[in-house]
Order: C-alpha cells, then structure tokens, then sequence
C-alpha cells in the first residue's frame, strides 16, 4: 500500500510517500480502507520530534474515516460497514491514517451510519468532536457572549458552526495573531476579531464563555477577560506549551469563575453517534477549508503551519472523491 512514513524527525520533507506492507489483521483488530482523514497540529508536533513516545519509523494520524476491509468482529464490524477513528494510541504508538489502510484496535473503531459525503466525514472526527465536547462543557445559553481563543483555527471554525446555528442570538468574538484574516474570520460568522499580541489580548472585552485553543500559555491571561461566574473552557495547546506553570488557583482563577478543559481521548461510539446527531438535526455545513490527496500529504503540513492557515484542512483518497 502508499503511506507516507516519518523516518526522522524533523520538517515537512521527512514525511516520505512510499510503498510498504498492507498490514495484516491480528485478534481484537481489524483493517480499514482508509478514505479520508484530517491533519492535525499534535501531528505537525509529532513530525517535529516534541512526542516524547513516539519512536520512528511511523506513519502519522489520529483520525480516519473510511470503510472495513478485514475483520475480527463481524457483528459489530461487518465488511463494508463505514467507520470513524480518533486518538487512542493511532499514530503514535501504532501506525496511524496516513496510508490507504490502517490496522486499528477495534475497541475504538465506531461504526456510522450517515448520508454524508466522505469529504463531509472527513472534516468531523477529531475537530468537529473536540469543538462538540468543549461546547458542552462551556454549557452555553442563549445570551453568552463567547471568545474563541485561536478562532482560525480548525476547531474554532468548527465550534462557532456548531454554536450559530442553534443559538441564533449569540455573538462569538475570534482572535488571532494576524489581523489580515479578519475578513476571514467574520465570514466565517465571528462578530468581531481580537488581536492576540505575543499571548495577550488587545482588548478591554470580558466574555461569559472563553474557549481557549491556544492553551496554557495563554490561559492566565484569558482570566483577564471572563466574566463573573464565567466559564473558561482549555482545550488546545497551540501555543506550543503543555503544562501550566506558576499557577495560583486562589488568584489567577478570577472573578468566581470556572475552569474546565476537554480531551478528545474521551471518546466513544455513543459520543460519536451524539455529535453526528446534533450535525444532522441542526444542519450544520461541514466544509474544509483545503483539501489535499495523500501524496500531497507533506503541502498540507506546509500550509497548517503558514501564517496562512485557516480552518479545517483534510486528505482524501482520490476513491472517495468519486463518491
């Protein structure tokens, strides 16, 4: 089969297309036709050598979408039937999406039935399913004025389609570190867009809801900017810090506000079924922003990390966009 296999760690160049073995099912796995998957920022940092575990050779990806080819569970995992994959270990411990099949723990394959396209399907699982989950914890109500810390981003795109068209009077504020997207950023629905000037906002505002994608290197400056009783929501660390350091709950949680985080490796077929529910029922437009093919794979890394990035950016398999 094609893949694209990481070697060493390093730029975009070092994901190789190449040619190796289909994997070979084992029991308690099972293989699926890959027909789409998303990139993700946490693989851009797995290339970069920042994944501690993760020992190379390996082939990336955290999510797929596709169709079983060979099973261990044909009740629950029939050939044929369409599936979604995100996180556990995919990727990292074991080699991931970026292939035309994957060898996958059936304990996180969740079956689907959906009419949406594989372009569509593509564009959800891990994005879709992170901004999903972060809203729920953010338990919004009609009124809250939200920040979307990192609105250009793939979840922040999604999370402001998933909150406009329920709540239909809500106004959703976008930051970002380059002002030339603001015209992005309101087409996309936010009502107004904050410069975020080396981890601070250049802003007076105070939000009811804070999501913040960029993480704990801008979470404290975030209290800055929540309302009394608010609800600051991390869930990203595209700020390239993981931990959170030098933190007084006592001071820095301010005005008698919350704090919560989601983590996408929460994740089951239940979950998933929830979230596909909730797109169907309120009509939610999934569009990527770009889409690239599998060789092309190494482009697509290059454009998530331009200073022209926007939005969800996803690779299909030339099968699936025949389809």
């Amino acid at each position: 089969m094609k893949a694209i296999v990481v070697y060493e760690a390093g730029s975009p160049e070092k994901l190789v297309y190449t040619e190796v073995s289909t994997p070979t099912i084992k029991e308690g796995w099972s293989l699926i036709k890959i027909m789409g998957f998303g990139i993700n920022h946490s693989e851009i940092f797995t290339r970069e050598g920042k994944s501690p575990s993760v020992h190379f050779p390996r082939i990336l990806g955290i999510e797929a979408v596709g169709i079983i080819e060979e099973t261990t569970d044909e009740n629950r995992l029939p050939k044929g039937q369409k599936v979604i994959s995100i996180m556990g270990e995919m990727g990292r411990a074991f080699d991931g999406s970026y292939a035309e099949y994957a060898l996958l723990p059936n304990k996180q394959i969740y079956p689907v039935s959906t009419e949406l396209s594989w372009e569509e399907l593509a564009t959800i699982p891990e994005t879709y399913y992170t901004a999903f989950g972060s809203m729920k914890n953010l338990q919004i109500k009609e009124g809250n004025y939200i920040l979307v810390r990192g609105g250009t981003s793939g979840v922040g795109v999604a999370f402001i389609n998933l909150i406009k068209r329920k709540y239909k009077n809500i106004s959703i504020d976008g930051t970002s570190r380059h002002l030339n997207k603001r015209d992005t950023l309101r087409r996309a629905g936010f009502s107004d867009v904050v410069e975020d000037r080396n981890g601070v906002l250049q802003t007076d505002k105070t939000y009811d809801r804070i999501l913040e994608l960029i993480g704990p290197a801008t979470l404290k400056n975030s209290f800055h900017h929540i309302n009394e009783g608010g609800i600051i929501c991390s869930t990203g660390q595209l700020g390239g810090q993981w931990y959170l350091e030098n933190f007084d709950p006592i001071f820095d949680i301010k005005n008698n506000s919350y704090l919560t985080a989601f983590y996408s490796n929460n994740v089951n077929e239940a979950k998933i079924k929830e979230l596909l529910q909730y797109i169907e029922k309120n009509q939610i437009q999934i569009t990527p922003e770009k889409i690239f093919s599998l060789k092309e794979v190494p482009q697509a890394h290059q454009y998530l990390e331009s200073t022209n990035s926007f939005g969800k950016v996803i690779v299909l398999h030339s099968e699936a966009m025949n389809r």
